[in-house]
């Protein structure tokens, strides 16, 4: 039997996937040796816990849990990892190992990096005055794995974090090192179909927000054992734990609280609605305060997006996208 050109070319194909699975499995096993090994030692946190910290956290949540004030308050059990963060001028302690691992990714083209999940346990609350004292190990480092960005590998690091020496909480943070995906040649990609925006997730818990919607009503929940208000709607009041609830209309009144605009990705759905918008552009999105004291998360019409402001005094509107779906906005005005 004579071997054909194309059995060449198949042989070719798997006698190089097989080389490529070679090199990985060798790389690695460089990497893997560096799991076990220390990623930070004997870190500081470069302030105590401490109540201003706290009060801006809660503010920026929009969490009025009374057990983060007074004098017996304790932290957000969340913010664990806040009090280790290094700021501007970096970390304190980090280890030669992790700078090797990390220089030894780079070397073999994984350049970019991208922050991907994080796991958190809490074992004991952090209060005012607590010093913050930490150490990190590098507790695995991932088989070559290909993403949509990229192929490249995850790194989990496992932060022990102590208060006043005591251990109160671990920190599972995972990083992907990675080659950046060489960019699809535009001219060869398919027409692509109308953008839609995402719909969104109606459950029992929110059904009544999204009927509220159709009737062009923007609904708060609110409690009526408390007459606490509350946004997102949640089965359970967060003030006193009531299951019992009611809602109010909002007014349609409200300011900008905070603001992101989002440049990347690109997605032309978000900003079809605009005139003469044929592709995508940045859009404004706000977290967005309404005079009955709840906040919202928004898009911001009216203006551009580079007008947008914190403080900015917005109105409701409602924005049918397309044929089946109207959203909450809020329109801003440059006067």
């Amino acid at each position: 039997m004579t071997a054909t050109a194309d059995d060449a070319a198949q042989d070719g194909r798997r006698a190089g996937a097989e080389d490529q699975a070679g090199a990985d499995a060798r790389f690695h096993t460089l990497l893997r040796a560096f799991e076990g090994q220390p990623a930070a030692t004997a870190g500081r946190g470069k302030d105590p816990v401490n109540e201003p910290m706290i009060r801006h956290w809660c503010e920026a949540m929009g969490d009025a849990n009374p057990s983060y004030t007074g004098p017996d308050a304790i932290a957000p059990p969340t913010m664990l990892q806040a009090w280790t963060m290094g700021g501007l001028s970096g970390h304190g302690g980090r280890s030669s190992a992790y700078d090797e691992l990390l220089a030894l990714l780079d070397g073999a083209g994984c350049t970019s990096v991208v922050a991907t999940d994080c796991e958190q346990e809490y074992l004991r609350p952090l209060r005012p005055g607590d010093a913050i004292t930490y150490d990190a190990v590098i507790e695995s480092v991932s088989p070559r794995k290909k993403t949509k960005l990229g192929t490249g590998h995850f790194v989990t690091t496992r932060m022990d974090v102590r208060a006043n020496g005591e251990l109160a909480g671990t920190h599972r943070f995972r990083i992907l090192k990675y080659a950046p995906a060489a960019p699809r040649d535009r001219q060869q990609k398919k027409p692509a179909a109308v953008a839609r925006r995402p719909r969104p997730v109606v459950n029992r818990d929110n059904q009544g927000f999204w009927d509220g919607v159709r009737e062009r009503r923007l609904l708060i929940q609110r409690c009526t054992a408390c007459a606490t208000l509350r946004f997102p709607w949640l089965p359970g009041c967060h003030a006193c734990a009531g299951l019992d609830w009611d809602t109010v209309e909002a007014s349609g009144a409200g300011t900008v609280f905070s603001y992101v605009v989002m440049h990347h990705p690109p997605f032309p759905a978000f900003t079809a609605h605009e005139e003469g918008a044929g592709e995508a552009r940045p859009y404004a999105v706000a977290l967005v305060e309404l005079a009955e004291g709840v906040r919202i998360i928004s898009n911001i019409t009216g203006i551009p997006y580079d007008k947008v402001r914190i403080g900015l005094p917005v109105q409701l509107e409602f924005l049918r996208v397309d044929e089946d779906l109207e959203l909450p906005v809020f329109r801003g005005s440059e006067g």
